[in-house]
């Protein structure tokens, strides 16, 4: 992929996410050092460590769409997880390691895609030639009906068929490429294992164990072959499946899944404010402090052992975020805050930023929804004042009740499109017009009554 220049990065974040420039600069330069350190002499390359954002601001506002959007430029593994999943080891509930152990398993994925990707041309020879085979068995009884007298003219009636199969065979190859065998039917052998279902109760650290004891039965149960009857072109799906899979190198994946997790890793930390301030002073609470010093060494750099191998954390890219209403990142571990270098403040959306959102973005939820209602035939027609209605209506339920940012135009949207999203595969007029009036009407009674717009929008 082509190495981008932070400015590059901003321009392509821009395109799904509004305002929050600052937020998109620190995530800029982050992914650009990355790239950076690559290049520095190898003695002094393991010396740099990441520098992990911390990202401050009400829900809604783009902290986890940027930090997605930018795993997808960079192509790496992402994971998104919420720090109040974990818990204290010692508690039941999910050890902080195993976020490690999902995001190699996200890479795996990721690197098997690739492999199967440099396969794909020769796994669809090879799925073209067995699903031939099927459609074209060949012949051997023929032969054995002759007697033993008659070998001579055995042999011609061999070459004979030869020449007739290797014809019809040349046939069936130009019909199947060209689709004209995409209604036949065809029986083929598929692989049925059936393991026995296990499920683990027990401390933090044990979910690993579920895998390996899968595994084990997976080798106890052999597979089981099971015929299907399927048609040609999901039959050549399955065919290229398992040829791609004969192809693949796993060793080879798994390496290249390892390296992508170590050094291009990112890990979405959400919530985090919700592990860091005081602790509850009565009843078995699990301990806040606890579950931060547990993700400690995780940030900081250890070794977390996978069922793939052993991976390092040292250079996975932490960005955490969390609304920090009631307490404060200055309450978090002062280890922890250490790890935490570069902290970025978020704003509150606008009513201006609502109208953006709506059409600016690649997949603003004007085009969304007019995408969506074009399958039925339908073209919505957004009046601009109707678009600034829809902003004013969302940014004032938002002050009124709770602010939860730009996910508030989806509840307004969706309240407001609702007739027409039923009413679409019977409508016989098929241009729909969205005035200011029109949003006024659906939307005014749910806003004047505070109680019904706290519980519908």
């Amino acid at each position: 992929m082509k190495v981008l220049t932070p400015r590059e990065i901003v321009s392509e974040l821009d395109k799904y996410i509004i305002g929050q420039d600052d937020a998109k600069r620190s995530v800029a330069i982050a992914l650009r050092n990355r790239w950076r350190r690559q290049q520095v002499a190898p003695d002094l390359k393991d010396e740099i460590a990441p520098k992990n954002i911390i990202m401050i601001g009400p829900t809604g506002v783009g902290k986890t769409e940027i930090a997605r959007r930018l795993a997808r430029l960079a192509n790496s593994p992402f994971l998104k997880v919420e720090a109040t999943k974990f818990t204290e080891v010692g508690y039941v509930g999910r050890d902080v390691e195993s976020m490690i152990r999902d995001l190699t398993e996200l890479a795996i994925n990721m690197a098997r895609q690739e492999e199967q990707e440099q396969v794909k041309v020769k796994a669809r020879e090879l799925a073209e030639e067995r699903l031939l085979d099927i459609l074209l068995p060949k012949k051997r009884d023929e032969v054995r009906e002759e007697g033993e007298g008659e070998k001579e003219k055995v042999l011609e009636v061999v070459r004979t068929d030869k020449a007739e199969g290797s014809s019809t065979r040349e046939k069936l190859r130009r019909m199947l490429r060209d689709g004209k065998l995409d209604e036949r039917f065809v029986e083929l052998e598929v692989s049925n294992r059936n393991v026995p279902m296990v499920e683990i109760f027990s401390n933090a650290g044990i979910e690993e164990m579920e895998f390996n004891i899968k595994e084990m039965f997976g080798n106890v149960f052999p597979s089981k072959k099971k015929k299907r009857r399927v048609k040609v072109p999901e039959a050549m799906d399955i065919v290229f499946q398992q040829e791609s899979q004969r192809l693949i190198d796993m060793d080879k994946v798994t390496e290249r899944a390892i390296q992508m997790t170590e050094q291009n890793g990112i890990i979405f930390l959400d919530e985090l404010d919700k592990i860091a301030g005081a602790e509850s002073g009565y009843g078995p609470d699990v301990s806040r402090e606890g579950v931060q010093r547990d993700l400690l060494p995780i940030v900081e750099g250890s070794t977390v052992t996978t069922k793939y191998g052993m991976v390092k954390t040292d250079h996975i890219l932490f960005i955490a975020a969390g609304a920090f209403n009631v307490s404060k990142p200055s309450d978090l571990l002062p280890e922890l805050q250490g790890r935490f270098p570069i902290r970025v403040e978020l704003d509150s959306l606008t009513e201006e930023d609502f109208v953006r959102i709506l059409t600016e973005p690649k997949n603003a939820l004007i085009t969304q929804y007019k995408a969506l209602l074009a399958t039925e035939g339908i073209e919505l027609i957004f009046e601009e004042q109707a678009i600034r209605q829809i902003a004013a209506l969302a940014s004032s339920v938002n002050e009124r009740t709770e602010n939860i940012g730009a996910r508030r135009l989806h509840t307004v949207m969706e309240k407001l499109l609702d007739e027409i999203s039923f009413d679409a595969p019977d409508r016989q007029e098929k241009e729909v017009a969205i005035t200011e009036k029109y949003v006024v009407d659906k939307l005014a009674d749910i806003l004047e009554d505070e109680n019904l717009s706290r519980y519908i929008l």
